[in-house]
């Protein structure tokens, strides 16, 4: 492969938007759920029911979107009203009768109540909450795994299925220690070839541990191993001090080449000058 000596301004010049939607099926489970709550003066223990009637796990999520509380802060408050046990479907389906009691102990009769007859329109409050929560989570969520994919592809149209490993802890120069890599080529335990996809953002994890997280795959990696790095998101320009280190690295020939997705072509043709080089 070619030895390249990539500068800041090239790279900031090749980046895009990663746009993902907020929805997963369990948000779209939970919207369903909220949907079905009738709107009345009074609920009562049976109302309550009717939350979990379809989808346990997603009228949870809307108890907890009406006491404006985290998973861990619900899970604390309900374990302490219901006493000892889980706070899960089996303990619903085993006593229904206590579970909806706890429920009522926190409030939430009247907090429904309360949320349905403001004046905004309660639905889509719900919503919002839930999308400025878990929504966020998961558009970071999908912005790593939509790097991955878009890297992925290029893998399979290069080596073909089944010729790499992926989301896996390839083993290290010494053969005594492991670290995590999204793909190895050919494989996790000899890989001549390793890409790690990176997002600003991606996670919801600190951009500091984007770069411990290939300072880790560097050290441990052999040094004729190749290490592609993938990257995207036009926020990396509010942190440009974090994409000049990675760059320094890629000059020092510590990580071979950066890739954007605008770059899809470069990254093709390496891989297949890397297929040669090592006979894969």
């Amino acid at each position: 492969m070619k030895r390249y000596r990539q500068t800041l301004a090239e790279l900031l010049s090749t980046l895009s938007p990663i746009e993902t939607s907020w929805m997963d099926e369990h948000s779209a489970a939970v919207i369903h759920a909220i949907h079905r709550i009738p709107q009345k003066a009074v609920y009562k223990p049976e109302d309550l029911a009717g939350l979990f009637a379809e989808d346990f796990e997603a009228g949870l999520t809307v108890v907890r979107l009406f006491l404006g509380l985290s998973k861990d802060e619900f899970g604390i408050a309900l374990r302490s009203t219901l006493g000892d046990g889980g706070i899960g479907v089996k303990r619903f389906r085993a006593d229904p009768v206590g579970f909806l009691a706890g429920l009522e102990r926190l409030g939430l009769p009247e907090t429904i109540a309360g949320l349905v007859h403001k004046p905004v329109e309660w639905r889509d409050l719900l919503v919002e909450r839930l999308k400025s929560g878990r929504g966020s989570a998961i558009k970071g969520q999908k912005r790593g795994r939509s790097l991955e994919d878009f890297a992925e592809r290029i893998v399979v149209a290069v080596f073909g299925p089944g010729s790499y490993d992926t989301r896996c802890r390839f083993v290290g120069a010494t053969g005594l220690s492991t670290e995590k890599a999204d793909l190895a080529i050919p494989n996790k335990k000899d890989p001549r070839i390793l890409i790690e996809s990176k997002g600003y953002g991606a996670t919801g994890s600190k951009q500091s541990d984007v770069l411990g997280d290939v300072e880790r795959i560097v050290r441990e990696k052999r040094p004729d191993t190749h290490l592609l790095l993938v990257t995207d998101g036009v926020t990396w320009r509010s942190r440009q001090s974090d994409l000049a280190k990675l760059i320094e690295w890629q000059n020092q020939g510590r990580i071979s080449r950066i890739y954007a997705r605008a770059m899809a072509a470069e990254l093709e043709a390496d891989l297949r000058q890397l297929r040669r080089d090592h006979s894969l």
